[in-house]
């Protein structure tokens, strides 16, 4: 376990995107709001398929940056609705939709200019 002042925001949303994946999130993206928006440095967002998933999808993130950072958020909001989950770590907020709410909420439609990074290279 690492502490939490050794891990840069880059690397929480990358172990927050992991954990996505491992419940089988899909259309991940890691975007580097930090320029546009003076609240958070990154946004990870994920889609899934049923509100079933989203709850594990949540866990999944809470859990894993839990252990691998001994961190835990700021606040999380949705998780009884189980159709769009925030978790907010500060430097990170991680989105998981429902796919129906994600296409109409459209969130990176609002951070078109944009560009994600890649979240598949390894965090230490």
């Amino acid at each position: 376990m690492s502490s939490s002042a050794d891990i840069s925001s880059l690397d929480l949303a990358k172990i927050a995107a992991q954990a996505c994946d491992d419940k089988q999130g899909t259309d991940i993206v890691v975007l580097p709001v930090g320029d546009v928006l003076a609240v958070t440095e990154y946004f990870v967002v994920t889609s899934a398929q049923s509100g079933r998933q989203v709850r594990a999808i949540a866990d999944n993130v809470l859990e894993n940056v839990r252990i691998l950072t001994d961190r835990s958020p700021l606040r999380t909001e949705g998780a009884r609705e189980q159709q769009w989950v925030l978790i907010d770590y500060g430097d990170v907020v991680v989105h998981v939709f429902a796919e129906e709410q994600r296409r109409f909420y459209e969130i990176e439609r609002l951070y078109k200019d944009v560009t994600p990074v890649d979240w598949h290279d390894s965090v230490a």
